[in-house]
Order: C-alpha cells, then sequence, then structure tokens
C-alpha cells in the first residue's frame, strides 16, 4: 500500500502536466491547420519566389516535410518544440527559430506566449512568419511582410502590426506591407 502511494506521488505531476500538453499540442495543431489554410489558399496568386523565399521550399517547411531551396546547404526540414518556461529567448517571445540547421535540422521552439488564451490568429501568424526563418533567414521585415501578404490574399486584410514594423525599423527596408 505504501508503494502504491509513493507511486501515485510520483505520478501525480505527469498526470497533472499531461492534459496542459495535449492543450498545447491542440493549439499548436489548429494553428498549424490555419497556417496551412492561408497559404493553400495564396499559393495560386504567388510567383515562385516572393521577397526572397522560395515559395515551394515554403511550402514543404510548413507542411514540415524536408526541402531544399532556401537559404540553406542541402535537405532541410523544421523540428517543432514546446517549451514549458519562459527562460532564455522565452522570455522575450513567442516563438522562434535556430539558426543556422544543425545536421539537417532548422528547430521552431514555442514558447509559453504562444498558447496564451484568445490568440489564434496570433499562432497562425507566428507560424506563417516563422517558417520565412526557417526557410530565408534572420530578415524580421522580410518575414512579416511575407506573412502579412499571405494573410491578405487569403483573406483580403492581415494583423496589424505597426508597432513590430517600427520596432525592426522596416520602414527602411526593401519590404512593405500589403
Amino acid at each position: 500500500m505504501l508503494l502504491l502511494r509513493r507511486l501515485a506521488l510520483l505520478l501525480l505531476p505527469l498526470c497533472l502536466a499531461m492534459p496542459a500538453q495535449a492543450s498545447d499540442q491542440a493549439l499548436l495543431d489548429r494553428a498549424l491547420d490555419s497556417a496551412r489554410a492561408q497559404f493553400d489558399q495564396a499559393q495560386p496568386q504567388l510567383e515562385a519566389t516572393v521577397f526572397g523565399v522560395d515559395i515551394a521550399a515554403y511550402g514543404k517547411a510548413l507542411a514540415l516535410q524536408a526541402f531544399t531551396g532556401g537559404a540553406w546547404d542541402g535537405s532541410v526540414r523544421v523540428a517543432l518544440t514546446i517549451r514549458k518556461e519562459a527562460t532564455g529567448s522565452c522570455a522575450d517571445f513567442a516563438a522562434f527559430v535556430r539558426m543556422p540547421p544543425e545536421d539537417g535540422v532548422v528547430p521552431l521552439v514555442l514558447c509559453p506566449q504562444f498558447f496564451a488564451p484568445g490568440a489564434d490568429r496570433l499562432r497562425a501568424l507566428t507560424i506563417l512568419h516563422e517558417m520565412v526563418h526557417a526557410v530565408a533567414g534572420r530578415d524580421e521585415c522580410q518575414a512579416m511582410a511575407f506573412a502579412a501578404r499571405i494573410e491578405m490574399l487569403a483573406s483580403g486584410h492581415f494583423t496589424p502590426v505597426d508597432a513590430y514594423w517600427r520596432a525592426n525599423q522596416c520602414a527602411q527596408s526593401r519590404y512593405a506591407l500589403p
């Protein structure tokens, strides 16, 4: 009996964490589905390259398939990682991509802020944005302009990102919002 109690005490934290993990995974799946749907809707209106982003490579990255044709040499794939603590880069960002890829893998790290309640549209925008980094590299203005373009083509509007645009001095970049 004592052994069962000890085992129950050891397993209790795991059982309590499982619903949160399942909930995070469901939010991530919805965000990926939404981002993919927007991209699929916009894709017929896109040329082979938009804002320096290879559309074929981007589509594969968004589908979590190996891709070539981006900023990196060789075949690359995106690996999603959910981080539970808002430490390191997760203290400042909802998500980020670790670059350059290592052994053909570019990690897309999803932070606790990514899973904030009521942020479904922002989660999809974040996926659209971060996949640009996974394919094309570090340019924040490029990533935001591309994500906004996908939103605009898919729905006729895009998420206002004025503060982000100003903070990254994108008005001085070669990119523009729709």
